[in-house]
């Protein structure tokens, strides 16, 4: 958990708190930062979830496994060679697009978790942990949000919470079309498990 002083009196979405590279290679655990990150945060993260205010250029870059959920600003080439896992970012004036590395991805909303349920395979959910139980996007997306505000006090997380139904809808999902290939390969052969016992 890394926090401004309490004495602190700037806004922590504009704040850069830790340095570069922050939780590279990272295989589990849970990390919240009040504040902006450098450069290349969660490089290779294969594992670790984390929430973090806003981040420099080359976020996620070359991830394989985690959760990732940025509350602000990102810097450019997000997400490039990501294979793996999942990030949800907050993008309310539409622009995220244009700073992420789409050679590998796809922005997907976030959508509300009944509609979830109804629409979307449960073997294209994400699970927080490895073969843990999968939940909706909103679920991980809000229980996260939660936890940061409880372990940081972070005032972006209390707004976001505070008008939760419209926030929602400025969250993009960034997801590996690898991974999204894998998970219903996956199903698909554990199907074919089950017809043939």
């Amino acid at each position: 958990i890394v926090r401004p002083n309490t004495e602190f009196r700037g806004r922590a979405v504009d704040n850069i708190i830790s340095g570069n590279t922050v939780l590279y290679g990272a295989i589990a655990g849970e990390a919240y930062f009040n504040g902006v990150t450098g450069e290349r945060f969660a490089v290779r993260n294969s594992g670790a979830v984390t929430v973090v205010e806003g981040t420099g250029d080359h976020g996620c870059e070359y991830m394989t496994g985690g959760t990732v959920i940025v509350l602000g600003a990102t810097g450019r080439n997000f997400a490039a060679g990501m294979s793996g896992g999942v990030a949800f970012v907050y993008d309310p004036d539409g622009d995220f697009g244009g700073k992420c590395n789409m050679a590998m991805v796809a922005l997907e909303t976030v959508l509300p978790s009944a509609e979830q349920e109804a629409r979307i395979d449960r073997a294209l959910w994400h699970s927080l942990q490895r073969n843990g139980d999968k939940q909706t996007d909103e679920a991980i997306l809000k229980g996260l949000i939660e936890r940061h505000f409880k372990y940081t006090g972070s005032t972006r997380a209390r707004n976001l919470l505070d008008d939760w139904n419209n926030a929602r809808t400025r969250f993009v999902k960034v997801f590996p079309t690898e991974y999204k290939r894998a998970l219903g390969e996956m199903h698909a052969a554990q199907a074919k498990e089950k017809v043939a016992a």
